[in-house]
């Protein structure tokens, strides 16, 4: 949370304060007892202890940071114990372990309640840059901590229902049904072109399909029925966004632009000026239409169907149809080639043609029915290859594009949150195999930063670097990196849990990159949901209380190394 510079003050008791800082949002305050107050920089206070050390016999210090929310903050402090449960997770590979404790430690630190909807709680988005609610960042949290429980998706999608969209505003990019980007206490100068975003801000085109997709899945995982229910209206609204404004022109695809004019110039998850490019390093001019945006707009559109179906509201077959022509209309005009043959665009520009760089957005089809199961298998082979797969986890693009650069934000870096979206993504596709070197990729990666993975890091080739290059300014711990590590459990164990129908599929990837696997204390209603992998990734036990559980063999990786890549 971004707190104004203050002055320091020395402290008469040890238990006082000896640093204040403040503004109208928050005080922050620093007590250290036996501690000194060195000022000679004032913007830069130390604190110093004197000590006498002997031989043999360890000395500590302790200091404590400690914040009050002012009357301006719109973020307030989570109650209570975190609502998730912690599983118990124990492999051949004692990394899957550690990074799932350090990761469920920072989310806990992460959890926060809006001043507007105080009973709920949500994850900021990351430390230091993104403490506070973002839509999608938040979302994407909410969805990958479901095995763990349903209670921080219900907080997360009310608390952004409660600021769903009601008129349209250019200036902040609000629009009715629309889910918002970013919320802060005053406006935030982003230091190019003039642009401001407002506290209040909506601009992301994918945050409103990514709402739909986590009241599905989190019915899917058991949210209590009456609480799905009370959703249901906020889903239709964001469902009719979609058509009504979210496809601006009427072409059938969702795309963005930055209306004000002050906004941001890139509004899907890559959200960097210069993240949607050519092959040759041009930058794509809009209003885009961003692949994977289709893709959340066909998964939200089915499972909105499903939901209408399953409480009996009218609609369903509209948003059924509207997603099969969305995926004929993606398949007639996203698909570019290379000399390695066909892939999706990133993007279609300004006069609809694809942008024909190759990066890891991709993978965000994997598993949303947007695509067949053969073009799954293309995708499936072109991420699984060297130019993407850096084997410290997926880099957002390809090393063959002009614009690639191992530490540039969105063209080359690796993004946490992105691999494990697409390792989940290809064992829902059937590619257990491509998903396993990906999962063994961020282990990798884990092992080097002390299990706290960050944000995003470098692009460097594993093996041809010394060790992981970490990126200067990335968030750490980030919500949606923490909550990778439940992910990739879940990709590990091949899962997909429908509780309204009463089964859970187990289908595991072969073999197994961490060796003998046991996972107890998933959560289920009324219960827990354990599952034992042999080495070999063959399952020896699976159990979920009140649920039928189904064991589905999957495709090894055909004599490879789990952890090798593809020429």
């Amino acid at each position: 949370m971004p707190v104004a510079p203050g002055r320091g003050r020395e402290s008469d008791a040890t238990t006082a304060p000896l640093l204040v800082w403040s503004d109208p949002t928050a005080t922050v305050t620093v007590t250290a007892p036996a501690a000194e107050v060195d000022r000679g920089d004032p913007a830069r206070p130390v604190l110093r202890w004197v000590l006498d050390v002997e031989p043999g016999r360890p000395v500590s210090v302790t200091w404590r940071a400690a914040t009050t929310q002012g009357a301006d903050a719109v973020v307030l402090p989570p109650v209570g114990a975190a609502p998730w449960s912690v599983p118990d997770v124990r492999s051949d590979d004692p990394r899957l372990a550690a990074l799932l404790a350090r990761s469920l430690d920072d989310l806990d630190g992460l959890r926060l309640r809006a001043r507007f909807a105080p009973e709920d709680t949500f994850l900021a988005a990351g430390a230091p840059w993104f403490f506070t609610l973002f839509g999608r960042d938040s979302l994407w949290a909410a969805r990958m901590l479901l095995p763990l429980g349903t209670e921080l998706a219900a907080g997360t999608l009310r608390t952004l229902a409660a600021r769903q969209g009601a008129v349209v505003d250019p200036l902040t990019a609000e629009q009715p049904g629309k889910i918002l980007h970013e919320v802060r206490s005053r406006e935030l100068p982003l230091g190019e072109d003039g642009r401001v975003l407002p506290p209040l801000y909506y601009g992301t085109i994918d945050a409103t399909p990514l709402w739909v997709c986590l009241l599905h899945d989190a019915w899917r995982w058991g949210m209590p029925t009456d609480e799905v229910e009370a959703l249901l209206p906020a889903a239709e609204r964001a469902l009719a966004w979609m058509v009504e404004h979210g496809d601006a022109d009427g072409d059938g695809f969702l795309e963005y632009r930055d209306e004000g004019g002050h906004g941001l110039a890139n509004q899907g998850w890559k959200d960097s000026g210069d993240s949607v490019q050519w092959r040759d390093g041009r930058l794509a001019d809009g209003p885009i239409a961003l692949c994977e945006v289709q893709a959340y707009a066909h998964e939200a559109a089915l499972g909105g169907a499903a939901l209408l179906d399953a409480f009996g509201r009218p609609g369903a077959e509209r948003w059924r149809a509207w997603a099969a022509r969305l995926a004929e209309q993606f398949r007639d005009q996203f698909w570019v080639a290379d000399d390695d043959g066909p892939y999706p665009a990133i993007a279609l520009d300004a006069a609809k043609r694809p942008v024909d760089s190759l990066t890891s957005n991709i993978g965000h089809l994997l598993g949303t029915g947007l695509l067949t199961s053969a073009e799954e298998a293309v995708v499936a082979r072109r991420l699984g290859s060297a130019a993407l797969d850096s084997g410290y986890g997926l880099r957002t693009m390809s090393t063959h594009e002009a614009g690639y650069w191992p530490l540039k934000y969105h063209g080359g870096a690796v993004w946490t949150h992105d691999t494990a979206i697409v390792a989940q993504g290809l064992v829902r596709a059937g590619h257990a195999d491509v998903a396993a070197r990906l999962v063994a990729g961020l282990l990798a990666a884990a092992g080097e930063v002390g299990f706290r993975l960050p944000e995003l890091h470098g692009g460097d080739a594993r093996g041809a670097v010394p060790a992981l290059v970490p990126y200067p300014a990335a968030c750490r711990p980030q919500a949606w990196a923490a909550a990778s590590s439940v992910a990739l459990v879940g990709a590990l164990l091949g899962l997909e849990v429908d509780v309204p129908a009463g089964s859970v599929r187990v289908r595991p990837a072969a073999p197994s990159v961490v060796g003998a696997l046991e996972v107890a204390g998933l959560r289920v209603p009324g219960g827990t949901l354990d599952v034992a992998l042999a080495a070999d990734g063959t399952v020896r036990t699976a159990r979920a209380d009140g649920l039928a559980v189904e064991v589905r063999e999957a495709p090894g990786s055909a004599g490879r190394p789990p952890d090798g890549r593809e020429p």
